[in-house]
């Protein structure tokens, strides 16, 4: 027995001493993986940046657009071969974006630091210019990206302690922008579109805020300085009244606003001062340039929530005066010159055609600066039948003034070029411009909408009834040279888009 215990014994022994000896040949265990962490400060969908403080948000969104009578993306037919209602106009026009956003925040003892980025992949569909040879040329889409594909940088700003440095949101311009309820580039306001800026915001709690800025004019906010003594017949048949005669940029836009951001809604108030730098008199320095003039624009905004209609219904409002200053109410994604042909009864003409024309200021040699007078307003209504169905009602209305001396600068120039019918007693540049439009959204699931809009585009233009021009040959828009009737002008779109946001 004691033979038996004492085997066993030794076994036992033995067996310990050969898993100790293997243990001691096994790895040592990893080190605990550092996985993502979900950062809470500044709202769902952020998370840490591994090893750091910074919290990263990415979302974005990818939208496909189907424009039905439209060279635009979303525009009326109003210039170019969009408005030549021929064979050269598109009866479809398409665009894809890759939308991309990226939000970085970091708590200091300064405060959050922000950055934030959105960039826009596009692809838009091009269009036929003719040749004046019985040929085309393919041609990008007028206002649009290069056709085939591009990069678009909306927004890149940092934001510290206050300030905001970069490319942001003019503190001009409404929440909504152009889009109180809608898709379609409407008047009336300050622009959606991103601009270079440095800006100062104070805020006084309960969604009080005021802020003071310095933006860049160059690319957003100008329209035209036209030197009518550089006008032609070729620009006048497109609706410009001048050579666009801009120096070279001296001072940045000035704007202040003070808004007011709570529960039952908004209140904006706005104003912006614009510095008009024109070039020369002529081709040198040597034949002179009108001084500098200041322009400005003032804008009131409203929008009203938890309306009595229906849970998440809003009504946005926003009405804008501008002198020297006009991108303030034709935004920089709209055009500044319309020509929109059409039908005629009048005997001899060969068709109809409504023109007008956008600017700053305008000037001849050896004259001072005329500002441009414009004002307008636009507004929508969203009503949310259930989660998944909603309905929206838009409308615009702007209209371009130009003062006594301005209108003959240009009549003088327009009557004897153009040949008018009517003389200078039936020369008037100045127009309105109206849109009216409803659009249908639904959401079958959360974060996919697919949308049908329609817009209708009402050109008011001022030169008396009946009058005709003569054009010249027009090759670019295959029109042949002929006199036209001057006539009030239409133009009705229709969007179709399919959205997916992350």
């Amino acid at each position: 027995m004691k033979i038996a215990k004492s085997l066993l014994l030794g076994s036992a022994a033995g067996l310990i001493s050969m898993a100790g000896a293997q243990a001691a040949d096994l790895p040592l265990k990893a080190k605990a993986i550092e996985y993502v962490k979900i950062c809470s400060l500044y709202g769902a969908g952020f998370y840490y940046i591994p090893g750091t403080d910074t919290c990263l948000k990415l979302g974005g969104y990818l939208r496909a657009d189907t424009m039905l009578a439209t060279n635009f993306d979303f525009d009326a037919a109003s210039s170019g071969v969009s408005g030549a209602r021929n064979r050269l106009s598109n009866y479809y026009t398409t665009r894809v974006r890759q939308d991309l956003q990226i939000d970085t925040r970091t708590a200091t003892e300064y405060g959050v630091v922000r950055s934030f980025a959105e960039l826009a992949f596009t692809w838009t569909s091009g269009t036929y210019s003719g040749l004046g040879t019985g040929g085309t040329a393919y041609t990008t889409s007028p206002g649009s990206q290069v056709a085939g594909g591009s990069l678009g940088i909306f927004y890149a700003f940092i934001q510290f302690a206050g300030f905001t440095v970069g490319r942001a949101a003019s503190a001009f311009r409404t929440p909504w922008g152009e889009y109180p309820a809608n898709n379609f580039e409407l008047p009336g306001s300050g622009g959606w579109d991103p601009v270079s800026q440095v800006t100062y915001t104070a805020d006084f709690g309960q969604g009080i805020t005021v802020s003071f800025s310095a933006q860049d004019q160059v690319a957003n906010y100008q329209t035209n300085i036209w030197n009518v003594s550089g006008a032609t017949a070729a620009g006048f048949a497109t609706g410009t009244y001048g050579a666009n005669d801009i120096g070279g940029s001296r001072a940045p836009d000035l704007v202040a606003s003070v808004r007011v951001d709570q529960a039952w809604g908004l209140f904006q108030a706005s104003f912006a001062a614009h510095d008009n730098h024109a070039a020369y008199y002529g081709a040198t320095e040597v034949t002179g340039h009108p001084g500098d003039k200041w322009g400005w624009a003032g804008q009131l905004a409203l929008s009203i929530k938890n309306l009595p209609t229906g849970a998440g219904d809003t009504i946005n409002v926003t009405g804008v005066y501008t002198n020297g200053a006009s991108r303030y109410n034709f935004h920089d994604y709209m055009g500044t010159s319309f020509a929109i042909y059409g039908g005629t009864s009048v005997p001899g003409a060969y068709q109809s055609l409504g023109l007008a024309g956008v600017s700053d200021s305008v000037f001849v040699a050896g004259a001072g600066q005329e500002l441009t007078t414009t004002y307008g307003f636009n507004g929508g209504y969203t009503h949310n039948w259930d989660p998944y169905w909603s309905t929206s009602l838009f409308g615009a209305y702007a209209a371009v003034r130009y003062n006594g001396i301005a209108k003959g600068y240009i009549c003088g120039a327009f009557v004897a070029t153009l040949a008018l019918s009517t003389g200078a007693a039936g020369c008037n540049p100045d127009f309105n411009y109206a849109v009216v439009g409803t659009a249908t959204r639904w959401t079958p699931v959360k974060n996919l909408a697919f949308t049908a809009e329609l817009g209708y585009l009402m050109l008011d233009q001022k030169y008396a009834s009946g009058s005709t021009v003569t054009l010249p040959v027009q090759a670019g828009v295959a029109k042949p040279g002929a006199a036209y009737e001057l006539k009030d002008q239409n133009s009705l779109v229709l969007l179709l888009r399919a959205q997916r946001n992350f």
